[in-house]
């Protein structure tokens, strides 16, 4: 029973504090966890990004 047990972060911790968590959890290398981090901040970045410009395109009309 107790191998079946799975990691769960803290949920009271922000996003990228809880992937840095499972991610030490599992022992990554700290060159993986900052790139991992960093393509997760690149695509909200991304996201958000878009999700303006496609507000102001509605909201000029």
């Amino acid at each position: 029973m107790e191998a079946n047990k799975k990691f769960k972060p803290d949920p009271k911790l922000k996003l990228m504090d809880q992937v840095r968590q499972v991610l030490r959890y599992h022992h990554y290398a700290y060159r993986t966890e900052k790139t991992y981090c960093d393509w997760i901040f690149s695509k909200r970045s991304l996201r958000d990004t878009i999700y303006q410009i496609s507000w102001r395109e509605k909201t000029s009309d």
